[in-house]
């Protein structure tokens, strides 16, 4: 084996740690936290610009795409709480 492209790879290894962000192991909880956060954030941003486009403080293009992120963001949850609902209820079906 070469020298040079073992330590060039052992260079490669320690650029790509360096470089790259540590990820630390999450919750079920934790992830959850995040999910209804961005969720809750989403729709204060779509009220906020309706609000705006109410007083004509936004223009009309903007409050579309906040009301296209509201939608898309309700339906989510939508179908996360649906797949809970099944998985929970798939739960009860199971023999003991």
């Amino acid at each position: 084996m070469d020298v040079r492209k073992s330590l060039a790879a052992q260079a490669y290894t320690q650029t790509r740690s360096a470089a790259a962000p540590e990820l630390q192991p999450h919750s079920a909880e934790d992830g959850a936290a995040r999910f209804l956060g961005s969720f809750a954030e989403t729709l204060n941003k779509g009220e906020e610009t309706a609000r705006a486009a109410m007083t004509g403080g936004a223009d009309p293009h903007a409050l579309v795409e906040a009301l296209a992120a509201s939608q898309t963001a309700v339906e989510t949850v939508v179908t996360v709480r649906d797949r809970v609902v099944e998985a929970y209820q798939e739960i009860l079906r199971m023999p003991v």
